[in-house]
C-alpha cells in the first residue's frame, strides 16, 4: 500500500536529487533537497483538504488528480505562475519574462516579490472562504465545540463567510496594504481588486462544484441506481462522483492547492531564485503531498480520526490571516509551517484520545449516531 501510493514520489525524489547534484553540484543538490522539505512542511494541511474533497470521486479523478493535477502543480503553478505574474508586473511578453528568469534572476525574483501583495490577497481571500464556509457549517463532529457550536448557528445566515470576508478584505487594504513591505508603497487598490477576484474565483467554482454534486446526488435519490459507479475505499467509504460533478470539484482542487502554493512560491526566493531549482524542489515536495492525499483517501483516515479534517480548516484560516498579515510584515517560513503542523498533529491527538475513550481507536463506525463533545 505504501509503496503503490508513494512509489512515484519516491522515484521522482531520487531523479530529481540525482538531476540537481548532475546540474549544480553538492550546493544545487541542497537546495533542493530544502525546498522539498519546505514545500511539504508548508502544504501538510493542503493533503488532508485535499483528501476531504478527493475520497468524494471515483478512482478515475482520483488517478487524474495524481497525473494531470502534479502536472499543473508542478509545471503550471512552480514554473508558469511565477512567470506570468513578472509577465504582468513588469509589462512584458511571455519570451522576454522567461529570458529574464533565465539571465537575470536579480530582477526576476524583485518582480515576484513586488507583486506579493496582489498575490496574497488573492490567496488570502480565497483560503479565508473555504475556513469560514466550514466554520459555519452544522456538522455531526465538533472539535473545539466552544467555538463551532456558536459559529453553527451563526451559520444559518448564508452570506454571512462573504459578508466577513469583504469586511477583512476591506481592513486589509486600509491597515496593511498602506505600505506594503519591500517599500512598494500604498497597495491598497491592488488588494482590493486581487482580493474580490479571489472571492469570486471562490464563489464561482465553489458553487458551479456544489451545484453539480447536489444534483448528482438528487439524481441517486430518484434512481434506485447510483449514476456514478461506486466503489469501496478505506474502511468503506464510497467514492463515486464522476462526470461534470467530478470535473468541477476538479477545478476546485486545483485553485485551492494554487492558493496553498502562493506561499510556497514566495517563501522559495529566501533559499533560491534559480527558476530550475526552485521547480525541482517544490516540484519534489508537491508530489509527496498528492501521494499523501490518495493515501489519507484509501486509508479512510478522515473517517477514523475525525478531527484532522477540523484542524485543516483551523491551519487554513490561520493561512489566511498570515498571508493578508505578509502584505506590509514578513513572517518567516518556519512559523508558517509550524502553526498548520501544530494544528493538524493537535486534531490527530484529539482523535485518537477520542477513539480511545469510545473504546474503538481507528475505527468510525457509528460515525453518525452521536456527536463527540470536542475538546
Amino acid at each position: 500500500m505504501l509503496l503503490k501510493t508513494f512509489g512515484w514520489s519516491f522515484a521522482i525524489t531520487v531523479a530529481g536529487l540525482a538531476l540537481a547534484g548532475v546540474l549544480w553540484g553538492w550546493q544545487g543538490l541542497a537546495i533542493v533537497g530544502i525546498l522539498s522539505i519546505l514545500e511539504v512542511s508548508l502544504s501538510f494541511d493542503n493533503a488532508v483538504i485535499n483528501a476531504g474533497i478527493l475520497r468524494k470521486m471515483n478512482a478515475f479523478w482520483q488517478k487524474i488528480f495524481l497525473t494531470v493535477g502534479i502536472l499543473i502543480a508542478v509545471f503550471g503553478m512552480r514554473v508558469v505562475f511565477p512567470v506570468v505574474i513578472v509577465a504582468i508586473t513588469a509589462k512584458l511578453g511571455p519570451i522576454e519574462a522567461v529570458n529574464l528568469a533565465i539571465h537575470d534572476k536579480a530582477q526576476y525574483e524583485e518582480l515576484v516579490t513586488s507583486a506579493h501583495p496582489a498575490i496574497a490577497a488573492f490567496g488570502g481571500v480565497f483560503l479565508l472562504m473555504i475556513f469560514l464556509d466550514f466554520i459555519f457549517e452544522e456538522r455531526d463532529y465538533k472539535w473545539l465545540s466552544w467555538i463551532e457550536k456558536p459559529m453553527a448557528k451563526l451559520g444559518k445566515l448564508d452570506t454571512l463567510s462573504v459578508i466577513i470576508t469583504l469586511v477583512v478584505l476591506l481592513v486589509s487594504a486600509m491597515t496593511v496594504a498602506t505600505d506594503a513591505a519591500h517599500g512598494a508603497g500604498d497597495k491598497s487598490a491592488t488588494v482590493l481588486l486581487s482580493g474580490v477576484a479571489g472571492l469570486i474565483t471562490y464563489l464561482v467554482v465553489a458553487g458551479v462544484s456544489g451545484y453539480f454534486e447536489d444534483k448528482l446526488e438528487d439524481e441517486d435519490e430518484e434512481s434506485e441506481e447510483p449514476a456514478a459507479a461506486p466503489a469501496k475505499k478505506g474502511n468503506g467509504a464510497v467514492v463515486g462522483l464522476a462526470g461534470r460533478a467530478a470535473f468541477f470539484m476538479f477545478l476546485y482542487l486545483e485553485v485551492i492547492d494554487a492558493s496553498f502554493s502562493f506561499d510556497g512560491v514566495i517563501s522559495a526566493f529566501a533559499i533560491t531564485n534559480d527558476i530550475f531549482e526552485m521547480a525541482l524542489g517544490l516540484g519534489i515536495g508537491a508530489m509527496y503531498i498528492r501521494s499523501l492525499t490518495v493515501f489519507l483517501v484509501r486509508k479512510g483516515t478522515l473517517d477514523d480520526y475525525v478531527y484532522l479534517e477540523h484542524g485543516a480548516h483551523y491551519a487554513i484560516g490561520a493561512l489566511a490571516v498570515i498571508l493578508l498579515v505578509t502584505i506590509k510584515y514578513e513572517i518567516p517560513e518556519v512559523v508558517t509551517g509550524l502553526v498548520g503542523v501544530a494544528l493538524i498533529g493537535l486534531s490527530f491527538a484529539s482523535s485518537v484520545i477520542r477513539n480511545r475513550r469510545e473504546g474503538k481507536p481507528g475505527d468510525s463506525s457509528g460515525a453518525q449516531s452521536e456527536v463527540a463533545s470536542g475538546v
